[in-house]
């Protein structure tokens, strides 16, 4: 995270976040493993029309997968009082007074859901913005959706709510009619 120092008021208030390497590194892996494994069959062993389509299949998954993540990595944020830009890679701007859509979904990935990440999803108009939780600040930055999403009166579902509760955001429920 990072303030910005030279500006008008709302720059000198903005707030930069990235993702870090160090939370990257697993999804590089990922990928490059799907990529390797599919690269290793296709050279080893001789193929059907079918069986290639079905493996090649596998192979762009993995491919899209690492293109993914690069786009990610290689985008940052930079939120003010006014909106929230994505800088970088991926550009897009989401205006708080202009929020039409907040969702954030938890994803476990143990069936105890003690291990998982979160995933918000912001809309502004046409403009669409997901962030995953290994993001610098995404408690900040929930909490300043949740905060536009209570100024535009944004109705919420159920498991919304809920997260936003687990991150210590008991208000979301009062201001969603719940």
């Amino acid at each position: 995270m990072q303030e910005a120092a030279d500006g008008d008021d709302e720059d000198a208030r903005a707030v930069r976040y990235a993702y870090p390497t160090a939370a990257m590194i697993g999804d590089y892996l990922r990928a490059a493993a799907g990529l390797l494994a599919a690269g290793v069959i296709f050279a080893a062993l001789p193929f059907s029309a079918a069986s290639a389509v079905v493996l090649g299949g596998f192979a762009l998954i993995f491919a899209i997968f690492g293109l993914r993540t690069a786009v990610r990595h290689g985008t940052s944020l930079r939120m003010t009082d006014t909106q929230l830009q994505a800088q970088g890679l991926s550009r897009r701007t989401i205006e708080w007074a202009e929020l039409d859509r907040l969702k954030l979904a938890y994803y476990s990935t143990r069936r105890d859901r003690k291990d998982g990440w979160m995933q918000l999803e912001l809309g502004a108009g046409a403009a669409r913005l997901g962030i995953d939780s290994r993001i610098e600040g995404f408690d900040r930055l929930v909490r300043r959706a949740a905060e536009a999403a209570a100024t535009r009166r944004i109705e919420l579902n159920d498991a919304t709510i809920a997260n936003l509760r687990s991150l210590g955001l008991d208000g979301a429920a009062r201001w969603s009619g719940r």
